[in-house]
């Protein structure tokens, strides 16, 4: 033991030196007690990374590696660095972390457009009108990028912020609990004529399906028979949300909806409880950017003839895709399977010129007229029959029964400035400022829209705003001064309702709900 220990330790040093040695290698092709090498593409980074002649920072290798490897597989699957994660995951959540108030930067300061009623703000006392200007009183917002104020405003629920505004000339700080703030999926709910329902869902998040059944409940108890869901602007979102929905107006065991992959086996969605609406009549309505769920709950409705589809033909998605943690802190979502409506169809357009060309599709329709003429579809894919015997295509998105035409109402350039530097939207905003009293005497939009029709007056106070942009009115066409009149009531009753003000507004001139509401009363 006495010759030999000493060999023996000193040979265990040896060994430990070369493990060392190894474990500091970056550059090692074999991971210390792996049985397999490094992938090549990680290999490759490493080496840039500790050898390229410049300094190079590993994450935007990794981040341009894995954009590249999955854009070549289709157009829908993506990579999510660790920094964006958050905000990826917040938009289909339903809600985030912050103090509950929208705002707008008008010449470099933070105003105060809407507050959040019952959030953290209200119970604080900020009003609309109160220009924020400092953070825990050394962080200025002036003059800073509109990212870095909502970063500084949210922060985990509980967490305190002290926020510095200034409201009738006078410097004010209060201290403000972070909390929970809902993001509504749905833009308007309301009764848009005699016993017809409008109802507005602008994506399908965690929260949709709840949303959607307490708006359809209000609705049905104020004499809803008949409703009209607007999915047009809708890209989609979680698939079980929108299958929740469609299992409210479909009946029995139908199916909605069955997705099925290469590696994953067939996977069916059907309906599984007595809906709320299984038998009022409906109208969808879609357009070219309705996409994924959209298509998902348009295209159950349409194969079963449950509803009338208005509008355009849609985007055309129908890929599913799961999103996966990376060890980095980033995530990918990945492409896992393709879904088909109850008939079989599957509405994915075809991506296989790359994902360029893919993209370019939506202002190929532009160019060929197909928003503008329904003689300009092209239905490429697989005729299916429904149970009434109406023809309907897999691939290329989902055709609408009725089609109504793009509005093509433009304004001409000089006009088009208002809305490139938002000077409408900040005009109506500084005017209801100066004009709460007045506003204040409106129950509802329909109210004020009777009472404040905007004229000569407001185009005079809206010509002497718009000088502050360096923008002259002169020059605008008497048709788009009209025009423009018009959206100021409409923005109006936004500033006030939110987004339900304006739908309210808007719908009456919107010739996709005139048409919905022709149909259903032409079936009474």
């Amino acid at each position: 033991m006495q010759v030999w220990l000493p060999l023996l330790l000193a040979g265990l040093m040896v060994v430990g030196m070369l493990i060392g040695y190894q474990l500091r290698d970056k550059t090692a092709g074999v991971r210390f007690f792996g049985t397999q090498r490094r992938g090549s593409i990680q290999e490759a980074i490493d080496i840039i990374t500790n050898k390229y002649v410049d300094p190079v920072k590993g994450d935007s290798l990794t981040n341009l590696a894995m954009e590249e490897l999955l854009g070549n597989l289709d157009p829908h699957s993506v990579y999510i660095p660790p920094a964006d994660l958050k905000d990826f995951n917040e938009e289909l959540m339903g809600n985030f972390q912050g103090i509950g108030v929208e705002f707008q930067q008008f010449h470099d300061t933070v105003h105060v457009l809407n507050v959040i009623k019952g959030g953290p703000s209200e119970k604080a006392g900020l009003k609309v009108g109160d220009r924020l200007v400092k953070v825990n009183d050394s962080i200025s917002l002036v003059k800073i990028d509109p990212d870095q104020v909502r970063k500084y405003l949210r922060g985990p629920g509980g967490s305190l912020v002290k926020v510095g505004f200034v409201r009738n000339g006078k410097l004010n700080a209060v201290n403000i609990t972070r909390g929970t703030i809902p993001v509504s999926s749905i833009d308007a709910a309301y009764i848009v004529s005699p016993g017809i329902g409008f109802i507005r869902i602008n994506k399908f998040a965690e929260r949709t399906y709840e949303e959607f059944m307490s708006n359809l409940e209000r609705l049905q108890k104020a004499g809803m028979q008949q409703l009209i869901l607007d999915l047009r602007g809708n890209g989609g979102g979680l698939m079980n949300e929108a299958t929740d929905i469609a299992d409210e107006f479909l009946d029995g065991d139908k199916l909605i909806v069955y997705t099925q992959g290469d590696k994953v086996s067939r996977y069916d969605y059907r309906c599984q409880k007595e809906g709320l609406f299984e038998k009022g009549k409906l109208v969808v309505l879609i357009d070219e950017t309705s996409a994924s769920a959209s298509e998902v709950l348009t295209g159950a409705l349409q194969d079963w003839d449950r509803a009338t589809i208005i509008g355009r033909r849609s985007f055309g998605k129908g890929l599913v895709q799961q999103q996966f943690q990376l060890s980095d802190g980033s995530a990918m979502r990945l492409t896992i399977a393709r879904y088909y409506t109850p008939l079989g169809r599957n509405i994915q357009k075809p991506y296989e010129q790359g994902k360029e060309k893919y993209q370019e599709e939506l202002a190929e329709r532009f160019h060929n007229g197909e928003v503008l003429k329904a003689d300009s579809i092209k239905q490429k894919g697989k005729a299916y029959k429904t149970p009434a015997g109406r023809t309907v295509y897999g691939g290329g998105g989902i055709t609408p029964d009725v089609f109504v035409p793009l509005d093509t109402t433009s304004l001409d350039a000089p006009a088009m400035r208002f809305y490139r530097r938002n000077t409408l939207v900040n005009f109506v905003y500084e005017y209801y400022t100066k004009h709460q009293d007045f506003f204040a005497q409106f129950k509802d939009p329909l109210a004020m829209a009777g009472g404040f029709v905007p004229g000569d007056a407001e185009w005079m106070a809206l010509k002497s705003f718009a000088a502050r942009d360096s923008i002259a009115m002169d020059a605008v066409s008497v048709k788009d001064k009209q025009v423009l009149l018009k959206r100021m009531q409409a923005l109006m009753a936004r500033q006030i309702w939110r987004n339900e003000g304006y739908f309210e507004i808007m719908n009456r001139q919107d010739m996709a709900v005139q048409k919905a509401l022709q149909v259903l009363q032409a079936k009474n």
